[in-house]
């Protein structure tokens, strides 16, 4: 059954002359299935149109042929325009043709004549650029992606209808159906229906590895639009070293993604994100990709090259699509790596007001956005981020991360000495430890690889001797940039909580 109370607006819109109305949705039997319901509830007629069949007439449950010569658009309106019949006429794809100005005129001599009848001309698609000369006739409404339930109650279809024809094995515990319709939000109902129908058809089952085809099918959709880059699940918080207080506050909200309707009845909503401030290379990129693991959510990248259009608001339009694509993937953790690149013109002029533009529609959507998008935006550079960005309530906590401690440095060289087969009790991490200060996570993981490197071209096993010689020979961000980590770090202090 259709959301009731989108049905109440259509039908609203209609009754108040609304003559053209505009659904915002990739969803065309979903937008059919509505208005059907609204034709059906106001006792008028119910026409499809598309290029390739024309006019139709839907007749309870049937769908008549084709009205003679109206697969031609204005041929088509024409015939609504003369027809004086009362109904709601479903026009699919028509923004196609919205570049023909003859066209619009004639769509809008069209929706005229419904001042005299009862009916409308509904128009479905997604990010449809509205002619100026239709604006006064129309109105604009977007069908809410399917709900939880919706999803639920086509899983238990599905299962019906499968379970008539083979032997099927449910094997998902409830945390594990949290997850799986947790995940199945972004998808269309008909695809979801698919990559449910074809996990269970596969081998009988429905179980826990079957949420990594639902992600598969999200990956589909990152590809199509091509704004954001997805990042397989591969590290877990077990690869970041150190940063104790982070993922305390990490660990404490994991519940949250597991059981969403347990913790919005507690009270407590999605998470909004958090803010990565810090000295480049101490595991600020690291931790994005170890929270999507640890979360088991999907991991997207945005990179802020990819909005940027020489083309007059294109650079905008990018943007918009972006973070829809990641409310519709939902729920999802959203990565910004190095985002002072992305805003460090907003008070210059030389883009003509571009990344101002995009800045605004960013804090906007940061404080208003629909759909639970986790963000994990990390920074080196706070005095680049615009004063707006900080304000309290951009993001749930903004965290400073620092050069590691000797313990976390030691934890470091067993990290990375065990990634490669190295045993690490041979080596002498006293000194290897006390030779490292102020180096980054980065850095001593390129001491080892440089040593690795010497010992591989001399025919030698890599050993700590090897391992400090690298070391006296590098000079670390916290020696080279001492007064620029030294400026953020005075900064950080009293604004910032320490990520360790």
């Amino acid at each position: 059954m259709p959301n009731t109370s989108i049905l109440r607006e259509i039908e609203l819109l209609i009754n108040s002359n609304h003559s053209i109305i505009f659904i915002e949705t990739a969803e065309e039997e979903r937008a059919d299935a509505l208005i059907k319901h609204i034709a059906d509830a106001m006792n008028i007629g119910f026409f499809i149109w598309s290029a390739s069949k024309g006019l139709r007439r839907v007749d309870g449950e049937e769908v008549k042929g084709s009205v003679y010569q109206t697969t031609e658009l204005s041929l088509a309106l024409g015939h609504v325009e003369s027809s004086g019949f009362p109904a709601v006429y479903h026009f699919q794809g028509m923004s196609d043709y919205f570049e023909d100005r003859v066209l619009i005129t004639r769509l809008k001599d069209t929706a005229k004549t419904f001042t005299d009848k009862k009916g409308a001309i509904i128009i479905t698609g997604i990010d449809i650029d509205i002619p100026d000369q239709l604006k006064p006739y129309c109105a604009v409404i977007k069908i809410p992606e399917p709900s939880i339930k919706q999803y639920e109650d086509l899983l238990h279809h599905v299962l019906r209808d499968l379970q008539s024809k083979i032997d099927v094995q449910f094997k998902l515990d409830s945390d594990d159906l949290n997850k799986l319709l947790n995940n199945l939000k972004g998808l269309t109902l008909m695809e979801a229906e698919k990559v449910i129908t074809k996990a269970i058809v596969e081998d009988g089952t429905l179980a826990p590895k079957d949420i990594n085809r639902v992600i598969d099918e999200k990956i589909k959709v990152v590809e199509r639009e091509g704004l954001l880059e997805y990042y397989p699940n591969e590290e877990t918080m077990d690869s970041v070293a150190d940063l104790r207080s982070l993922k305390s506050w990490l660990a404490k909200r994991k519940e949250i993604i597991l059981k969403p309707d347990k913790a919005r009845e507690f009270g407590l909503s999605f998470p909004k994100g958090i803010l990565l401030l810090g000295v480049p290379g101490c595991g600020k990129s690291l931790c994005a990709k170890a929270v999507a693991m640890e979360w088991g959510l999907p991991l997207l990248k945005l990179d802020p090259s990819n909005l940027y259009n020489k083309y007059i608001g294109e650079s905008e339009k990018n943007f918009k699509r972006a973070m829809q694509t990641a409310e519709k993937l939902s729920p999802v953790i959203l990565w910004i790596d190095e985002i002072e690149k992305a805003f460090s013109s907003v008070s210059g002029d030389h883009d003509a007001g571009v990344s101002t533009r995009i800045f605004g529609t960013f804090l906007s959507w940061l404080q208003d956005r629909n759909g639970d998008v986790f963000i994990v935006a990390t920074a080196n550079d706070v005095q680049k981020l615009p004063a707006e960005f900080l304000r309290k309530g951009r993001f749930d906590e903004i965290f400073f991360v620092d050069v590691p401690d000797p313990e976390s440095r030691e934890a470091i060289f067993e990290i990375h000495l065990e990634k490669r087969g190295k045993d690490a009790g041979k080596f002498d991490m006293k000194s290897i430890v006390e030779a490292t200060t102020g180096f980054s996570g980065s850095e001593i993981e390129q001491v080892i690889v440089s040593a690795l490197y010497t010992a591989f071209s001399n025919d030698l096993e890599l050993s700590t001797t090897l391992l400090l010689d690298e070391i006296r020979v590098t000079k670390p961000l916290t020696v080279t940039m001492s007064d620029r980590i030294s400026n953020l770090r005075e900064w950080a202090k009293e604004r910032t909580v320490s990520a360790h």
